[in-house]
């Protein structure tokens, strides 16, 4: 068994406001909570890992490249993106948001600090 202590954990902040934390998780798949500021997006990108997203509190809304969206705004809503599906994540609401994110297969930070814009 591997425990994770939220007040531990590797944390990882790109802009005021924003961060993740890494929870417990493993090669296979990983859990990242995080927390956006009213009105913050993260950039268009996609990944080679299928992602879901659960909020928690707040609203989110998953912009994709072709153009679709999904408002996420009660708790527990969730939405699933495909692997290699181009996204981008922004809090729409006027409160901070904060959610979940499962990664399948796991990955770390570094698919934000080694990424070319």
């Amino acid at each position: 068994m591997k425990e994770v202590s939220f007040a531990d954990a590797e944390t990882y902040e790109p802009d005021d406001g924003w961060r993740r934390v890494s929870l417990a998780g493993s090669d296979k798949f990983t859990f990242e909570w995080f927390e956006k500021p009213p009105g913050h997006s993260s950039p268009m990108h996609d990944h080679e890992n299928e992602q879901v997203c659960v909020v928690i509190e707040g609203e989110i809304t998953i912009f994709t490249e072709d153009g679709e969206s999904a408002t996420l705004d009660e708790p527990f809503d969730s939405a699933h993106l495909d692997a290699w599906e181009a996204h981008r994540v922004e809090n729409t609401g006027d409160e901070r948001a904060v959610a979940i994110d499962v990664f399948a297969p796991g990955r770390g930070f570094d698919f934000w600090t080694d990424r070319e814009e």
